[in-house]
C-alpha cells in the first residue's frame, strides 16, 4: 500500500479529486471511455464533491459502484442516492451511470440482469475506489461469511448478493474478483481504528479480512488517501 495521511477531510477531498482527475485523464489520452467505480458510506460525499468540480469529460466516463444496499434508489440509505446528489448532479456533461439495484424483490435474482448491465462499462475498471470498515470490510464483502469462498474463485457473475448477518438490509456487491479486475485501485480510510487496522495489516497480513484478499489478489499498489 501506498499511504498518504492528511490533516483534515477537506485537504484529503482535494487530494483524491486531484488523483482521480490525473488517472482518468491519462486513460483518456489511449481509449476513447473509461470507468470509475466508487462506493457509498460517509466519506464519499466529501470527496465525490471535490472531483465534481474537476473539468473532466464525463460524457466518456462510465460510473458504477462497489456494492449497493437493496433498497429503493431515492432512500437516504442508497449507494446510488449518495453518488447522485455528491457528483452526478453536479456534472456539466452527463456520465454513463450504471446502478445496482434492479426491480426484483432480492439481490439473489438480479445477478443476470447487473451483469448485463456491467458488460456496458469499459473493463479492466480505470479506478476502483473503496471504502474500509472498521472490521476490514471493502464493497459489501465481509469477513467471515461463506459466500467469500466462491468470490475468491472465478464465477459466472460480475456481482454476488450478500445477506449480512448484523446489517438489516441485503445488499449486492461487485464480487473480489470483479474488483481486482482494476487498473488502479484507491482506499480511503477515515479514523484511529481504521487507521490501527492499516497499520497491523503492514505488519502481519490477516487472512480473515477482505481487504487482504485484494491486495494479495492484485498486482499494483494500492493508493490510501487516510486521515484520523
Amino acid at each position: 500500500m501506498q499511504r498518504h495521511n492528511y490533516p483534515n477531510i477537506e485537504v484529503l477531498s482535494n487530494s483524491f479529486a486531484d488523483y482521480a482527475q490525473s488517472i482518468l485523464t491519462t486513460a483518456l489520452k489511449k481509449r476513447e471511455t473509461v470507468s470509475l467505480v466508487v462506493p457509498g458510506g460517509n466519506t464519499p460525499r466529501f470527496y465525490l464533491s471535490a472531483l465534481a468540480q474537476k473539468p473532466l469529460p464525463w460524457n466518456r466516463i462510465a460510473v458504477t459502484l462497489s456494492d449497493e444496499r437493496w433498497v429503493e434508489s431515492t432512500s437516504d440509505d442508497s449507494n446510488e442516492n449518495l453518488v447522485k446528489t455528491h457528483l452526478l448532479n453536479h456534472l456539466p456533461g452527463k456520465a454513463h451511470f450504471i446502478g445496482l439495484k434492479t426491480k426484483h424483490n432480492t439481490p439473489d435474482a438480479a445477478l443476470t440482469e447487473i451483469d448485463q448491465r456491467l458488460k456496458t462499462i469499459p473493463q479492466p475498471f480505470t479506478l476502483t475506489v473503496l471504502g474500509l470498515g472498521e472490521d476490514g470490510h471493502i464493497a459489501s464483502l465481509f469477513p467471515g461469511l461463506e459466500y467469500h469462498e466462491a468470490s475468491l474463485k472465478t464465477t459466472e457473475h460480475h456481482c454476488i448478493a450478500v445477506h449480512p448477518p448484523i446489517a438489516p438490509t441485503l445488499r449486492i456487491s461487485l464480487s473480489l474478483e470483479t474488483l481486482a479486475n482494476s487498473e488502479q485501485i484507491a482506499l480511503v480510510v477515515t479514523g484511529k481504528t481504521k487507521r490501527r487496522l492499516l497499520d497491523k495489516l503492514e505488519n502481519q497480513a490477516d487472512p480473515t479480512i477482505p481487504l487482504v484478499w485484494l491486495l494479495q489478489r492484485v498486482g499494483m499498489l494500492v493508493t490510501v488517501f487516510e486521515m484520523d
